[in-house]
């Protein structure tokens, strides 16, 4: 039996950077925007301010051994709209915007500084915001109010093949990658960077929410183009790359 598979091989092979073509930006293509659009009349809601909190828990060593996956949360406990503010900060908060270069600078490492990703939010239970869909905008520091119909529940969590603990979260993180903020620049090399920049949030996240008493469970297993569709993506340009659940841990 083969011990690689032929799509993965297909995958590093088509990804190589060698022999290099000319990117966009050697090209000298339009950079593509790096702040998150918006519509005009969105009605944004800004989250408290990070400079000054300090979680529960802050000793680093701690939060790293501690840290767990767990998937069964409390469907009794509330996030705080601070401890929503405190993930959404620490897993793709922004530090500094140049108007130079036109790049973020935010709390986790992107290849390049592309941070290719824009964070949609599944809302269950997080104090003084109504449950439903909600897209990040990291440069207010803010978020809005996308859907909030029974449906979009029902479209997202069916794209997880109907797992648990998305209904039983407080918040579900869906991140989308946007492949042009990295591809151009990177060309096919861009794609291996899209997935080790989705591990560097998911991790803060995870880190983040341990730091506050939370827990986060990853979701790698989904139907593409069920979760596209759900967000009105086209799975090419733009498509959700991963998903995690955040709740109050309880005991199995």
């Amino acid at each position: 039996m083969s011990r690689f598979e032929a799509a993965g091989d297909a995958f590093l092979s088509a990804s190589r950077s060698l022999p290099r073509r000319e990117s966009a930006a050697d090209l000298g293509e339009p950079m593509p925007d790096y702040l998150t659009q918006y519509p005009a009349n969105a009605k944004l809601i800004y989250l408290p301010s990070m400079q000054d909190y300090i979680p529960p828990k802050n000793d680093l060593k701690a939060v790293i051994v501690d840290r767990r996956t767990n998937r069964r949360y409390d469907t009794n406990d509330l996030l705080t709209v601070e401890q929503f503010s405190w993930l959404l900060w620490a897993s793709q908060g922004m530090v500094k915007y140049s108007e130079k270069t036109g790049l973020t600078l935010r709390n986790v490492p992107s290849a390049g500084s592309r941070h290719p990703f824009e964070t949609f939010l599944l809302i269950n239970r997080v104090k003084t915001l109504q449950s439903g869909l909600y897209h990040y905008v990291p440069q207010e520091h803010a978020v809005y109010l996308l859907d909030d119909r029974p449906e979009i529940f029902q479209a997202i969590n069916a794209s997880t093949f109907n797992q648990k603990h998305v209904i039983n979260a407080s918040v579900n993180f869906i991140w989308v990658a946007e492949v042009y903020r990295t591809s151009w620049r990177y060309i096919e090399r861009a794609y291996r960077y899209l997935f080790l920049d989705a591990g560097h949030v998911c991790q803060n996240l995870y880190l983040a929410a341990e730091s506050e008493g939370n827990a986060v469970c990853a979701i790698g297993a989904f139907n593409d183009d069920a979760a596209n569709q759900a967000l009105s993506l086209d799975g090419h340009e733009k498509f959700v790359i991963y998903m995690a659940s955040v709740g109050k841990p309880t005991q199995s």
